[in-house]
């Protein structure tokens, strides 16, 4: 006795310690080389320290502490046998001891484990269809009575009155011995012992071990978060069976006596705690089995009505699943009212055993969709139909968050509440596994339904653009980016293609992907860094967005081909113009110009020079990176003072020596200075504004009104 109450300590220790933030170190000095009646002093004389760090005990826990205390102090005046059976305290059953923790750390455990007191629900009819899996294999084996589908039923009744919870399974049931072994010791399952023993014996019989729920050996404490006192009454259905009654306040023991009301299967009565009476409510309890419980294989019923009768559609082959089925419970799982536009039901067991059921929405996303902070994800997680997580963010990659249904997996691994994910390697192996799948059933529909995905990405390809943005390694950016899909040059407005048919209509002559950014397909066919690329017949892709060009650029390149925007192809043809003398300026007066315009322009142009790609504009303005310079002004320009906005970007003037206003200007700088240097300015600013490096056109205005005020004099 002294050794299992000396095993509890230290495993309080922990739990304590991750409940109420006490170290390990503060509370093992309390524990350790102590009886329980040296920890309880110890306990008291530090009060202050457990209040400051939160570790109050209920009237409750110190009841059961003080119950450990005397269980202790009477172990050694006890016969105990092998089974853990003492002397029997009363006339009606035996009284034993919890092979592993008292009352206290029962109470601990759940309060720890669990952030809702509702999952003891979940757990108790999780018990009740392990039971039911296992009556039906052993009928089915031949090893017990013959049993029909009716037979099988879980049963759950309410009662305010009496403030009870009834769960009543008709299942295997469990003799004396069982009832010990499985009630007697946290942390023991017998789903998962029953799987083992079914899996060595080699016989399937017809049933899925999958489909046994328990597999962690906790889920039946988690009652007492709740209840004061628990009674289970069990019979196996083998003939001449005894009935037994267990009971238990939770608080270090528990009693075993024989019951004639015991009927084949357990039952469960739980007596609720005042401050718990809700779970004694009908609607509480059936909103809690719609939750949690409405795929479970056995019928539940509560008083009197089923209330699982919707079917798990991941379960059933693709094949039997009528669209109808499809949008019926599209509505249901994810509390939608549209229909799916895209259905992705399947079933993989490598490199990890899932069943999904994914529903792309027809509908536009919404506000909180959009969101990345604000959304959860719409998909759910269940273990063999039992749900485990509402909104399992953790399970799909952030950026498919408006993908909504079911990923079920038994191996999946969960801490002992279910509610947990622990294991980080594995799931990330899942996100990967879904990630994958779900870009190459969209990568499917593209092909093979380009007018839908067409549709499907205008809505929905901004968490595309942010899956490419976030990804971590360029493989997965890559498969993403092949969901793109832009205007070009080449082809006609609204006609979209994708980076793979892109590179597969160069010619051999070209080496990049050339896209341009502008707010419109208008605009960009004018855009004086469109000029050159279209001379020479270089296919380009347009973006409209903001975004898109930041997408790009984090993408870098695409099946070994560098992507490139027209304004940085510009920048790095380091050619100088050919100068037509008997049209334009020369290379000398050319050069007296640009010392001009560097005097004009000082402080906010840091270079000019020529440039051989225009021929229908004067000039345009170039920096190192476009994309980056365009994101810099429309997140961070209002904040920098006007000086040292120039010195970040370091613009350069590429100049057409040839055209008409650069020829003009030219002549004004020696008939009329003044108009000149407007003239300068203004040709500046307009540069700017076609780059996208103006973030309020405010500015423009005043330099243009002093420019038309000079240009009307003789007018």
């Amino acid at each position: 006795m002294a050794h299992r109450i000396g095993s509890s300590c230290k495993l309080l220790t922990n739990s304590i310690c991750r409940s109420s933030n006490l170290t390990s170190y503060s509370f093992s000095t309390i524990c350790a080389s102590r009886s329980p009646m040296q920890i309880h002093a110890c306990l008291r004389k530090n009060e202050n320290l457990s209040r400051n760090r939160g570790l109050l005990f209920s009237g409750w826990q110190t009841s059961c502490f003080h119950s450990s205390i005397y269980q202790y102090n009477t172990a050694q005046q006890q016969q105990v046998d092998s089974t853990g059976i003492t002397t029997p305290s009363s006339s009606t059953g035996e009284q034993h001891q919890f092979q592993a923790e008292t009352r206290m750390l029962l109470d601990i455990v759940a309060k720890s484990l669990y952030s809702d007191k509702e999952v003891f629900v979940r757990e108790l009819v999780s018990n009740a269809s392990d039971a039911i899996e296992k009556a039906r294999y052993l009928s089915v084996q031949g090893e017990g009575p013959i049993l029909g589908e009716s037979d099988l039923l879980v049963s759950i009744t309410t009662d305010k009155y009496t403030k009870t919870l009834t769960i009543q399974d008709s299942g295997v049931g469990m003799t004396k011995e069982e009832l010990i072994s499985n009630l007697g010791t946290i942390a023991r399952s017998g789903s998962k012992a029953f799987v083992e023993q079914l899996k060595e014996g080699g016989k399937g019989g017809g049933i899925d071990p999958s489909s046994i729920i328990g597999q962690f050996g906790v889920g039946f404490y988690s009652v007492f978060m709740v209840a004061d006192k628990v009674e289970v009454f069990t019979r196996t259905r083998s003939q001449d069976a005894v009935g037994y009654k267990w009971t238990s306040d939770g608080c270090g023991s528990y009693t075993i006596e024989e019951s004639s009301d015991a009927v084949p299967g357990t039952q469960v009565v739980c007596h609720l705690k005042t401050e718990n009476r809700e779970f004694s409510d009908d609607d509480t309890i059936k909103g809690v089995l719609k939750k949690y419980s409405s795929f479970v294989a056995a019928p539940i019923e509560l008083n009197g009505q089923q209330i699982n009768n919707i079917q798990p559609l991941w379960m059933l082959e693709p094949k039997s699943v009528t669209p109808e089925m499809h949008n019926e419970f599209y509505k249901f799982v994810g509390s939608s009212y549209d229909n799916p536009r895209f259905i992705l039901h399947y079933r993989t067991d490598v490199p990890i055993d899932l069943r999904c059921v994914l529903y792309f929405p027809e509908g536009k996303p919404g506000l909180f969709e959009l969101n990345r902070e604000g959304g959860d994800g719409g998909v759910s997680l269940y273990s063999r139909r039992v749900l485990i997580k509402n909104k399992a963010e953790s399970v799909m990659p952030k950026w498919l968050r408006f993908v909504k249904g079911v990923v079920d997996s038994e191996d999946i691994p969960l801490n002992l509440s279910r509610e947990m994910l622990q294991d980080s390697a594995i799931i990330k192996r899942v996100r990967t596994v879904l990630q994958n799948r779900c870009v190459r059933f969209l990568a499917e529909k593209q092909s093979k339904e380009p007018k839908s995905y067409q549709e499907f990405f205008e809505d929905y390809g901004i968490f595309l653009k942010e899956g490419i943005i976030t990804a971590t390694e360029q493989i997965e950016k890559e498969e993403i980016a092949r969901l793109l899909v832009y205007e070009s040059s080449s082809r006609p407005s609204g006609d979209r293609i994708n980076l793979t048919d892109y590179i597969s209509k160069m010619p051999d002559t070209q080496q990049d992907i050339y896209y341009l950014a502008a707010p419109s397909r208008e605009l960009a066919e004018q855009s004086p860094y469109f000029e050159e690329l279209k001379r020479r017949g270089i296919d380009v892709l347009f973006c409209y967005e903001n975004y898109d060009e930041v997408v790009l650029m984090q993408l870098r390149q695409i099946n070994g081909r560098n992507i490139v925007s027209a304004e940085k192809d510009m920048r790095r043809d380091r050619d100088e113009a050919k100068y037509d003398e008997a049209k334009g300026l020369d290379k000398s007066e050319t050069s007296g110009l640009m010392d001009y315009l560097k005097g004009v322009l000082a402080g906010k142009c840091w270079a000019v020079k020529t440039t051989p790609r225009l021929k229908a504009h004067p000039c345009v303005v170039t920096v190192e990176e476009m994309a980056s310079a365009r994101h810099f002004v429309r997140t961070q320009f209002s904040q920098i003072p006007e000086h040292t906005r120039f010195s970040l970007l370091q613009p350069t003037l590429e100049i057409n020596p040839n055209h008409p206003i650069i020829v003009k200007l030219n002549s004004l700088r020696n008939s009329n200075p003044e108009l000149a240097e407007l003239v300068s300015k203004q040709l500046f600013t307009n540069a700017l504004v076609v780059a996208g490096l103006v973030d309020d056109p405010r500015t423009v205005v005043t330099n243009m009104n002093a420019l038309l005020e000079k240009a009307l004099v003789k007018h």
